[in-house]
């Protein structure tokens, strides 16, 4: 199994509304960055989890977990040009984008906050403290990932 942190601005799309979702599921469209992208095509695979980050929040937060639900297939939203992440480089027969079904595991009771975070020994050399790290999709470390729960005083 593998661990993934998953940003996204909450006034887009929130935890809130990943659990309103029917059967709490969706499709992580969107992903425009091509290591992001790489990391969705080629090593989510279905049961990995996933830490919901709120980006672009005060403060920025991990705010639950996700599971991989459904693995890679081509990101429709590439096609449409209506959809702000329209890329008229990607068809159907040659798709450029990648996505994910992901499922709503369990929100935390409380945010986690970024600030919460620095100086935790067991996240030190994690990609999201790395300072400049702006990449949506980043693996995470097992040892991170249980490190991330017992902060959030959370059980899977």
């Amino acid at each position: 199994m593998n661990y993934w942190l998953m940003k996204t601005e909450p006034e887009s799309y929130s935890i809130d509304d990943l659990a309103k979702e029917k059967k709490k599921t969706t499709f992580w469209s969107g992903v425009r960055n091509y290591q992001a992208r790489n990391f969705m095509r080629d090593d989510m695979k279905k049961g990995d989890l996933v830490l919901f980050y709120h980006s672009n929040a005060n403060p920025p937060s991990i705010v639950g977990v996700a599971e991989v639900v459904k693995e890679s297939y081509p990101d429709f939203t590439s096609w449409d040009e209506n959809d702000h992440h329209f890329d008229p480089k990607s068809t159907p027969e040659n798709p450029r984008w990648f996505m994910v079904d992901i499922k709503l595991k369990k929100k935390f009771p409380e945010p986690l906050g970024r600030d919460q975070l620095t100086g935790v020994k067991a996240l030190a050399d994690m990609e999201l403290m790395r300072k400049g790290s702006r990449l949506s999709v980043q693996p995470v470390k097992k040892k991170e990932f249980e490190a991330i729960l017992k902060l959030a005083s959370v059980t899977l």
